[in-house]
């Protein structure tokens, strides 16, 4: 039996530099002044999602969010967020809109989705990101649709647009 000089944290070292690789993520969203300098069709989606925001079921948080997709059928889908007492119960508006658009429109791809979040009776300034759950259910949507989802996240303030999904979740969950 031979023994080795170098301990097996130092071995298993020099075999992780040995077959690591490295990758830079880069992720480019484009930031926006206010929702003029967005397309008309952009605008229009933004408020359909700001309306979705005032139908919001927010009586917890009183933060209301709306979402509002846009349907490679020329559907518009919009939902707000719907709380419950018991919180984990509750869904974003982004997965109600979603989810309600491959309920209703099992073939169309969603092209774009709008999110507008307000908290006591006023737009946020700053766009509002979607959390993580959201963001792989819109990758999932992205790839169902086999189309980038155009994601628009509004702010009175600042408009945020990522051109994809996958921009939103570089690292994503994937089953192969």
């Amino acid at each position: 039996m031979r023994s080795c000089a170098l301990p097996c944290c130092v071995l298993t070292g020099l075999y992780l530099q040995r077959f690591m690789v490295s990758k830079e993520i880069r992720i480019l969203v484009e930031v926006y002044g206010g929702l003029r300098e967005l397309r008309p069709e952009e605008q229009q989606l933004v408020q359909r999602a700001q309306k979705a925001s005032e139908l919001a079921y927010a009586p917890y948080s009183r933060f209301r969010v709306g979402a509002a997709a846009l349907l490679d059928n020329g559907e518009v889908v919009s939902a707000g967020n719907q709380e419950n007492a018991a919180y984990p119960s509750g869904l974003c508006a982004e997965r109600t809109a979603l989810f309600y658009a491959g309920a209703k429109f099992p073939a169309a791809a969603v092209k774009a989705i709008a999110i507008a979040a307000q908290a006591e009776g006023r737009f946020c300034r700053r766009a509002v990101c979607p959390c993580g759950a959201c963001r792989q259910v819109m990758l999932e949507c992205e790839k169902r649709g086999g189309q980038p989802l155009r994601v628009i996240m509004y702010g009175e303030n600042q408009v945020v647009v990522a051109q994809s999904a996958l921009d939103l979740l570089p690292l994503s969950f994937e089953l192969k």
